[in-house]
């Protein structure tokens, strides 16, 4: 498994919660919420990262390898300790100065052994 390089984003960093949930409304006003499927709170992350070449260069080649192989990763978000397992679908890669890179990426939660 991949680990994504120790290369902390730029802040602000957004954290997105979309949780899985379904409603039924009744006629009279009264609603129902069940949450659907085991893992229902998935996050994402839309993460900056103003880095110097060397650092673009390594993050740009880890995501274009995963892109490749289609395979998730492990990454440690800001706002934790524990690592789990992402996918990155998007990025794009900005050229601000010969040597100084704008790199903005959305990480996406997954769940699998």
């Amino acid at each position: 498994m991949a680990t994504f390089p120790s290369i902390a984003p730029t802040f602000s960093a957004v954290k997105n919660s979309q949780p899985k949930i379904r409603t039924v409304k009744f006629g009279d006003g009264y609603e129902q919420r069940i949450k659907f499927g085991l893992n229902q709170n998935p996050k994402e992350w839309s993460l900056t990262f103003m880095v110097k070449t060397a650092n673009a260069s390594s993050i740009e080649t880890f995501l274009d390898a995963r892109a490749d192989d289609a395979q998730s990763f492990d990454w440690t978000p800001p706002d934790s300790t524990t690592s789990g397992k992402w996918f990155c679908d998007q990025w794009s890669k900005e050229m601000l100065s010969n040597s100084f890179f704008r790199i903005t990426a959305t990480f996406r939660q997954l769940f699998e052994p």
